[in-house]
Parts: C-alpha cells; sequence; structure tokens
C-alpha cells in the first residue's frame, strides 16, 4: 500500500470531524502512549502540551523549549501511521509560516493553539487572534498541506462573569475563528450540556468537548453533536496515579508486582 502524503493525512483527519459521530483522541504523551491508542483502535492520535511537558520534565504553560515540544511530536508521529495532531499551546512564540514549517517537519497534520495566554492566562483579544489563525492557515497551504487547525476558545477556562456571558462570547470567538480558517473549535472545560448543546446549534464548525470529570459520557456528547472529544492529559494522569499505586505497593514488599504483573 502507497504511503499516504501528509495532505492525504490532513484530510483524512479533517474528515474524522462529525456531528454526532465524534472523532475520540485519548491525548498521548510519548511514542508509546500513542502505539498504545493506535493499537485500542482510535483513528487519530493526538498529543496534550500538558502530558509532554512533564514527560519532560517541564511545567505546562510554554515552559517546555519548541524544539524539545516538537522533537516529542516527531518522535510520536514517527511511531504510528494515523494522522497526528499536536497541542502547540499558543504557538512558542514563533511565526506563522515557522510555526507550519516546523510542525509539518514533524510529521503531524494537525494543531491546536490557544486564544489566551499560556503564562499570564488572559484572553487575547480575538482580532489578534483571528490573525494569527489566519497566518498559520496561509503558510499551511502555501506549504502544500492544509492542516487541521483547531482553534481553543479559552472563555470558560479564563473568565469570569455569568454563564450567559461566557456562552455569548465563545460563539462571538469561535465565529471569528472559522471565519480565520479554523477547522474545529475547542471551548476548553464547557461541560453543561445544555451550554454544549446551544453552541453546537449556533456554529457551523465541528465542535471539540474535553472529556473529563463531570462532563457528558461519550454517548451524550455524540448526542449533542459534538464533533471531537479529547481527554487532554487525563489519560497520562491515570497512567501516573496508576504508578504510584504500584510504586507504593512495591516499596511495601507486596511481591505480586515482582514482574510487572498483577495477580490474577
Amino acid at each position: 500500500m502507497t504511503a499516504l502524503t501528509p495532505a492525504n493525512r490532513a484530510a483524512a483527519l479533517r474528515a474524522l470531524h462529525r456531528p454526532g459521530d465524534p472523532l475520540i483522541l485519548p491525548n498521548a504523551w510519548d511514542a508509546g502512549s500513542a502505539r498504545a491508542v493506535v493499537t485500542a483502535g482510535f483513528l487519530a492520535v493526538a498529543t496534550s502540551s500538558g502530558a509532554v511537558a512533564e514527560a519532560l520534565g517541564h511545567a505546562d504553560g510554554e515552559a517546555t523549549p519548541v524544539g524539545e515540544m516538537l522533537d516529542a511530536v516527531a518522535r510520536i508521529a514517527a511511531a504510528v501511521d494515523v494522522p497526528v495532531t499536536a497541542d502547540l499551546e499558543r504557538g512558542y512564540g514563533l511565526r506563522p509560516a515557522e510555526l507550519v514549517e516546523r510542525l509539518l517537519a514533524t510529521g503531524a497534520v494537525g494543531c491546536n493553539i490557544e486564544d489566551s495566554d499560556p503564562r499570564t492566562h488572559e484572553l487575547y483579544d480575538p482580532e489578534e487572534q483571528a490573525d494569527l489563525l489566519a497566518g498559520i492557515r496561509a503558510a499551511a497551504r502555501e506549504a502544500g498541506v492544509d492542516l487541521v487547525l483547531n482553534a481553543r476558545v479559552d472563555v470558560f477556562l479564563r473568565a469570569a462573569g455569568p454563564p450567559d456571558g461566557c456562552l455569548a462570547e465563545a460563539v462571538r470567538r469561535a465565529r471569528r475563528y472559522r471565519a480565520a480558517g479554523a477547522d474545529c473549535v475547542y471551548p476548553i472545560v464547557l461541560a453543561e450540556p445544555a451550554a454544549i448543546r446551544a453552541l453546537v446549534a449556533e456554529l457551523d464548525v465541528p465542535v471539540n468537548v474535553l472529556a473529563r470529570p463531570g462532563t457528558p459520557s461519550l454517548a451524550a456528547l455524540a448526542a449533542l453533536g459534538v464533533a471531537r472529544i479529547s481527554f487532554g492529559s487525563g489519560v497520562y494522569a491515570a497512567a501516573r496515579a496508576r504508578t504510584v499505586e504500584m510504586l507504593a505497593a512495591i516499596r511495601a514488599g507486596d511481591e505480586v508486582f515482582r514482574t510487572g504483573e498483577e495477580a490474577r
């Protein structure tokens, strides 16, 4: 079978964003976790910036040197034969052309871009953010790979205020980002079913929801019209918690973990 080109991989990833039949993305942090995602039957791999950062010994919030982050994405992309999309926070200060060039060099064909400052947590002006997204879209098309651009909307994460006001602002930002070239919008931490339904109904762009405690089930999110469901650093956190449990048992002298396998 002929290997897919990057352009074909991007098209395949975009086609997986189906409202009501969402793309499920248990986010990976290294080559091993990415292979596990694919072995489990998932059709694409997404990275988690927070999980990758911690696995590399850094904090989340663009504390990871951009070269290290992109090297980690490249190892993940090289380990699997499905499309890979990378969480790039707000782009690590790179200009759109350089960001796209370096992202495509990793083998990834999609990315998340946040609309708040990873360090100060302040929301960016939506017009400034739209300019960034439009620059990324133009650079990708110039490079011949129309990468899948997931525009994070941080209103529910960062902004205080009444829920109705946050929803209206999220809709406003999402529409502007769609006009700038986003393929999907990601109102991170939005979890209330009625608000998700309202947002989906107001937009003509696929909506990504973060699966976490308190979020509707995968089936319920699909019924609400969600097109993409990601887990952020949740899988990584669960793996770490299990590791801590195993280490505590080993330290306590529990022989059951000697071979790395639990007793049945």
